[in-house]
């Protein structure tokens, strides 16, 4: 009877402690914005104003974590008028055909640096889906919840946006930043 309880206590303290934790984000405390190289001289910046994230992880360091993104593709601002709506054609993000840009981490491993980690996953942007390196800054957790930055380098040709125009009126490379808090959902 003793060592039934004892292989039950040790079953359940096994469970709980590998129990997934799912964290959402706290979209009035986050942000995504990107930047790409304009007539080779200057950048256009721009945001995403409707996006979401959550995060499943069993460790409290967030080393296992498991990451998955979505933003709104017509929700892309420049603050242009005319370029938005340019960047919602199908000249580029093609909104109302591809409503999402999507990632979902695949794998997590440490950097050199604390708190620091290399997060692998597949990124969907027009319907192409690539995998992405991204580098990840876990910034503490308080009471509120965990902090996260993101930031990442894609190629634009990857993922045919804007093949009609060329390097010398847009850069390939887009660079982008994500931070945010998340809260606990259980």
């Amino acid at each position: 009877m003793k060592r039934s309880f004892l292989l039950m206590a040790a079953a359940l303290f096994s469970t709980g402690a590998l129990a997934q934790s799912i964290w959402k984000l706290d979209k009035a405390n986050a942000h995504l914005t990107f930047s790409i190289k304009h007539l080779a001289v200057s950048s256009v910046d721009g945001t995403f104003k409707d996006f979401d994230a959550s995060i499943s992880a069993s460790k409290a360091d967030f080393s296992d974590a498991k990451f998955s993104f979505k933003a709104n593709a017509a929700s892309v601002n420049t603050d242009n008028q005319k370029r938005d709506a340019d960047l919602k054609s199908p000249n580029f993000f093609n909104a109302a055909k591809y409503p999402a840009v999507t990632f979902k981490s695949t794998s997590i491993k440490p950097a050199s640096s604390a708190n620091h980690y290399v997060v692998t996953g597949d990124l969907t942007i027009t319907g192409v889906t690539k995998p992405t390196t991204l580098q990840l800054w876990y910034r503490g957790t308080k009471a509120h919840g965990a902090s996260f930055q993101v930031t990442g380098t894609v190629k634009r040709s990857d993922y045919h946006f804007g093949s009609k125009y060329g390097s010398p009126m847009m850069g390939d490379d887009v660079s982008f930043k994500a931070a945010g808090e998340f809260a606990k959902t259980n």
